[in-house]
């Protein structure tokens, strides 16, 4: 009775630790009235719980661990793509009014695209090819969302960190060719979807700085208008 996948534990451990990390300095660096500042945290929450499922699931695969690792990272990659538009679009400001009820009807699509999502896994088909083309399809659509913004941010500063998102998605989808680009594990540790794992330490640790920056920067721009 030992850990199953020793490499896949381990870099999970290291993605928990980075959202931890990330967690701590947006509490810390980021003013508490900042609008945006609750939805980065529950990033941070959904994220850790994400990487603690990992981490049980790549321990001891059992059909409860591996339901649980699916669904909570279902859930971290479907609110990925809830808080990207919210920031993009500033659904969270109070004007023009309308902005209020495409929040509330944007966060109800979500829920019901998740309960939809564990339903269909849960009483209809557990389906791989289903879950992975579902959350491919989930992270696309921010993906490009964030490219958009990263183009439109940078043309505007003119500062490094606002192409940060669309380096970032470039290193996702580069990480994210070791799942296609299978192999046998070497001595029994090491494999494709472990390095897929550690390829998504960097990015989540350079997407928090991205994050306190832009909201400096929204906050300084606010202060001058004012």
């Amino acid at each position: 009775m030992g850990v199953q996948e020793p490499c896949s534990v381990l870099f999970s451990l290291f993605n928990l630790l980075a959202h931890r990390r990330g967690m701590s300095q947006i509490k810390e660096r980021i003013p508490t009235d900042y609008p945006l500042k609750r939805y980065y945290i529950w990033f941070g929450y959904v994220g850790i719980s994400s990487w603690v499922f990992s981490m049980i699931f790549h321990t001891r695969d059992f059909n409860i661990t591996e339901k649980l690792d699916y669904f909570a990272a279902g859930a971290s990659v479907l609110y990925g793509l809830y808080y990207t538009p919210i920031r993009i679009f500033r659904l969270d400001q109070c004007k023009p009014p309308v902005k209020a009820t495409l929040l509330r009807l944007w966060t109800l699509i979500c829920v019901l695209m998740y309960i939809a999502h564990v339903s269909y896994l849960t009483i209809w088909s557990w389906d791989y090819t289903y879950n992975m083309a579902a959350n491919v399809a989930v992270g696309v659509v921010q993906n490009v969302l964030w490219s958009f913004f990263s183009v439109k941010r940078y043309q505007k500063l003119k500062k490094p960190w606002a192409a940060w998102p669309g380096m970032i998605v470039a290193w996702i989808i580069l990480a994210m060719s070791l799942e296609l680009l299978d192999f046998a594990p070497v001595k029994g540790l090491l494999d494709a979807h472990s390095l897929w794992h550690l390829g998504t330490v960097g990015p989540t640790i350079l997407w928090y700085n991205f994050l306190i920056k832009d909201a400096q920067q929204e906050i300084a721009g606010e202060r001058l208008r004012a």
